[in-house]
């Protein structure tokens, strides 16, 4: 099955959005998963100046780029957030914080509405994003997280998403949640109750992105088929799995990425844990004809190097089509 193959910005953002499209290009990739940060994609701007949509097209079009999705999880990140910290402080533009938690999350849920009304004007009906979380921080379930608390969690998330969703519905944009860890939503039954918080909108989805899910110990491809219907955008990203050694922990340690003694890491598309061709054949098989997304993010190997490889790994998976007839119709004698 064609379907056309983008590079995900935001690990590239501290490049000029120039820049990136020309790596892409000579690269070979279709089209780009705008990251709105850096240069790449200003919400505010896109909004405020009448031109400023036209020269991204623009600058695209030159390089014989597209665009389907636009991104902006940093932003997302601080709308359910308990605590609000300094870490979101380093990841927010300086406009949308405050010192007082609830103002910037109030900020980030205006933000995401306006990265909807932004989408719309490029001409895309997809959003990648994170929805940050009030109970990520219980998931150690010490002190005792009781099921009241959970319960506000997830109502919580509602009460802060579904008015972004409103706007999301009005533009015709949706919105795909990104299933990771800190998020509301980061495995399978946290997935399912995060869709049912919301009532199953059509307007929320996911975006898929299974090196999130290969360390935690969920299946990827089972993961596609379970949510077919949910499935709004693919980034492929990889996850390597370390060898037991009797200290390795698969939460990581504190230790930096890239240091050999954390339990996995993040390494480029190829050259982890993920179960590629079954995931492919997965996305075949619910009918994904959307784009897919590399998601260089590898601390370990240059990004040079990385994105140009993970392109030709992804291609050659891209090109399994479904047959238009069985395999075994060639033993019939009818």
């Amino acid at each position: 099955m064609t379907r056309p193959i983008t590079l995900f910005t935001g690990q590239w953002a501290d490049l000029p959005f120039e820049e990136v499209c020309r790596l892409a290009a000579e690269w070979g990739y279709d089209g780009l998963e705008i990251a709105c940060w850096g240069d790449h994609f200003e919400v505010d701007r896109a909004l405020a100046e009448p031109d400023y949509v036209t020269r991204k097209l623009e600058t695209l079009d030159k390089h014989n780029l597209k665009v389907w999705t636009i991104s902006n999880h940093l932003v997302g990140q601080a709308v359910c957030d308990s605590p609000i910290d300094e870490r979101h402080k380093g990841i927010l533009p300086a406009r949308l914080w405050s010192d007082d938690a609830e103002t910037v999350r109030r900020n980030a849920a205006e933000e995401i509405k306006n990265t909807a009304r932004a989408a719309a004007k490029l001409g895309v009906d997809t959003v990648v994003g994170f929805t940050g979380s009030s109970i990520w921080h219980t998931v150690a379930m010490f002190p005792p997280a009781s099921p009241a608390m959970i319960e506000a969690g997830y109502q919580d998330f509602a009460d802060r998403f579904n008015p972004i969703l409103d706007v999301f519905e009005a533009e015709g944009v949706r919105f795909a949640h990104e299933v990771h860890p800190s998020e509301i939503a980061y495995d399978y039954y946290t997935t399912v109750k995060t869709l049912e918080a919301i009532g199953h909108r059509p307007s929320f989805g996911l975006n898929w992105d299974p090196s999130h899910m290969v360390w935690q110990g969920l299946d990827p491809a089972n993961f596609i088929l379970d949510f077919a219907d949910r499935i709004y955008h693919v980034d492929c990203k990889d996850a390597k799995v370390r060898t037991p050694d009797g200290r390795r922990g698969r939460m990581g340690s504190h230790l930096p990425w890239a240091d050999l003694r954390r339990g996995w890491d993040f390494v480029s598309t190829g050259h982890g844990d993920v179960p590629w061709e079954d995931c492919f054949r997965a996305l075949n098989a619910i009918g994904y004809d959307g784009p897919i997304s590399i998601e260089w993010e590898d601390a370990g190997m240059d990004r040079l190097d990385g994105g140009p490889e993970a392109l030709g790994f992804i291609t050659r998976l891209n090109r399994i089509t479904p047959p238009t007839a069985s395999f075994d119709a060639a033993f019939s004698s009818e």
